[in-house]
């Protein structure tokens, strides 16, 4: 029987022949047909290949190894030929990641009963709860197997070495599948040591699956430490490409306050939007600039617990929230080897003996560039403006620029997912226009020049275009005096009082507050992450835009909850009161002096 093919001659799901469990599971992801990565390395993977994937972000890649992983471990059950223990690790380079992919692994499964069991160990808990995690559990009165040790594990490279070190998990005899999802990202954010220290440890022979959205000198050397002469997928998807249109609009450090009231305000962007900034208390400060005018966002960053980014996310994904402000702090803090300075990579030569005093500085100096590299190693884990999946996104901005051409890919990812239509907007600071509006100054905008010319070569590569974007200023300057009276109110003490309150409330939202709406779901409104800070000076006549200051036919969707300056009807009784009392009519005598004809 030939392979059941769609009417555009792509392949369904039903030709790869699997497991009518994993079929069933698969129609309730409401998955009509596979993607491009999905079409080209489900059949590869399930015919024993070794495969290095670069494609997009959003295109499917984790169903892309996970599919086919569940179903040659439900085989080899089925045939009775393999030993218990862990068949398969997946790393990836986020707990945010992490936890994604055991949820699609959690549905993957879902009709699989006891036959296959996955665990994520890079979840908020300690070493010792998760130590359990891996060992089988038993029931103490009839000594039966409940759980057997899992199947699948889960992690991030810095929280599977531990494990792996002290016994806790033993995958030398019985390990078959190894993915590095994100490749790019695991390497860019200091695991390089740890995933060779797994490469050491991993059998010879083992199927291994490399996935990537950018394609780097790293993820080449470990290629060919991990892969044995593995099938190379270049996946470029055209049509996908094509459905995302990409601009710039060149513009002062204050002007891009001013753009951003404008597009959320008038509702220029239709639908759910990003907004990307290089910096924590940046992203605080947009939130409470856009708070001015009434404009509900969610904050999104390292800081906040991660219940809390994993719920922000869930939120946004259905609905609840429109505007995300997300910090992409981890970019600007790693940096990428060809924006360091030279002096910055390479140390200073020094030609005459140095005294004692110079040598205990430089000591110190070593030592706190160690520990540096140790504290951003760590915070790694926690970063949320790449990998996640951000659904039904309409818009990505960036607000701040990045700083490298792959965070960028990265950021823009978040849109023209799964075949629908999305905008990315990314707002460039001229050198000219550096420094002149303290207020809305950041440092990374130096690099804006620099690193646009980049993108756009590397947009032309992948035969896609970057084309500038022209506002009518004319229009746009009219809201500039509500752009003065906000930023005004927006200072730093109000930045910084916005970010404790945030952290502070988040943590108690985390921890406290999950297990009370487990069993009271109506009082979910109190987790909400977009309520307002109330830290700034509240102005009310910014909340709302004149007639008069829009364009030429340009009208504003009427907001729900909208409260004018005054009431449009009065009580019915009171109306008719009114009316009589003008009239004459009613209690009271009549004014002889008003009514003399």
């Amino acid at each position: 029987m030939a392979d059941p093919l769609l009417l555009d001659g792509s392949v369904a799901f039903q030709s790869f022949a699997l497991d009518p469990r994993l079929q069933r599971s698969i129609a309730k992801l409401n998955y009509s047909n596979p993607t491009l990565v999905q079409a080209k390395v489900i059949p590869l993977a399930l015919a024993g290949k070794d495969i290095f994937a670069r494609a997009r972000t959003g295109s499917g890649k984790t169903a892309a190894y996970c599919i086919p992983i569940v179903q040659k471990i439900l085989e080899e059950k089925e045939a009775g030929n393999v030993d218990r223990g862990v068949r398969a690790l997946i790393l990836v380079p986020t707990r945010e990641l992490a936890e994604q992919a055991a949820k699609f692994l959690g549905i993957l499964l879902a009709y699989c009963g006891k036959s296959i069991h996955s665990v994520n160990i890079a979840s908020n808990i300690s070493e010792q709860a998760q130590k359990f995690a891996l060992f089988p559990k038993l029931d103490l009165t009839s000594r039966h197997l409940l759980i057997d040790l899992p199947d699948i594990v889960v992690a991030t490279p810095s929280r599977i070495i531990p494990h792996l070190n002290s016994s806790n998990l033993s995958i030398k005899s019985t390990l078959a599948y190894l993915v590095i999802d994100e490749a790019d990202l695991v390497l860019s954010y200091g695991y390089e040591d740890d995933v060779k220290a797994v490469a050491h440890v991993i059998p010879r022979g083992i199927q291994t699956f490399l996935m990537s959205a950018t394609l780097t000198k790293e993820v080449e050397e470990l290629k060919s430490l991990v892969c044995r002469s593995p099938v190379f997928l270049r996946l470029e998807e055209d049509e996908e490409s094509a459905k995302l249109a990409q601009y710039f609009v060149k513009c002062k450090e204050d002007e891009k306050f001013l753009l951003l009231y404008v597009i959320l305000k008038l509702k220029l962007v239709k639908g759910k939007i990003i907004i990307f900034v290089n910096n924590i208390d940046r992203s605080y400060r947009v939130k409470l600039f856009l708070e001015q005018f009434a404009i509900k966002s969610c904050v999104l960053n390292s800081e906040l617990p991660v219940n809390s980014r994993i719920h922000v996310v869930e939120e946004f994904n259905k609905g609840i929230y429109d505007v995300i402000i997300a910090s992409d702090e981890k970019e600007i803090a790693a940096g990428d080897d060809d924006d360091m300075e030279e002096d910055e990579i390479i140390p200073k030569v020094v030609t005459e003996a140095p005294d004692e005093d110079v040598i205990e500085r430089t000591e110190v100096a070593e030592s706190q560039s160690k520990n540096k590299r140790k504290k951003l190693r760590k915070s790694q884990e926690y970063s949320i403006s790449r990998g996640i999946d951000f659904q039904n996104v309409a818009c990505v901005l960036n607000f701040d620029l990045p700083t490298s051409t792959k965070s960028y890919v990265h950021r823009i990812g978040r849109t023209a997912r799964a075949g629908k239509a999305g905008m990315a907007l990314s707002f460039v600071v001229p050198r000219e226009e550096l420094g002149k509006h303290k207020a809305c100054s950041f440092e990374s905008a130096k690099k804006d020049e620099k690193v646009l010319a980049k993108i756009k070569e590397d947009q032309v590569s992948k035969k896609t275009e970057l084309k500038p974007y022209i506002f009518n200023m004319s229009q746009v300057e009219v809201f500039r005096y509500r752009l003065e009276d906000a930023l005004r109110a927006v200072t730093r003490s109000a930045v910084r009082e916005a970010r404790a309150k945030e952290i502070r409330q988040e943590i108690l939202s985390s921890e406290k507050l999950k297990r009370h709406f487990e069993d009271n779901p109506e009082d979910l409104q109190h987790l909400r992450h977009d309520k307002p800070m109330h830290t700034a000076r509240t102005q009310n006549h910014l909340k709302h835009v004149p007639d008069y200051l829009l364009p030429k036919g340009g009208k504003i969707a009427k907001e729900i909850g909208h409260v004018s300056f005054k009431k449009s009807s009065d009580n019915r009784i009171r109306k008719a009161r009114k009316f009589n009392k003008r009239k004459g009519k009613g209690r009271g005598k009549r004014d002889p002096l008003k009514h003399f004809k």
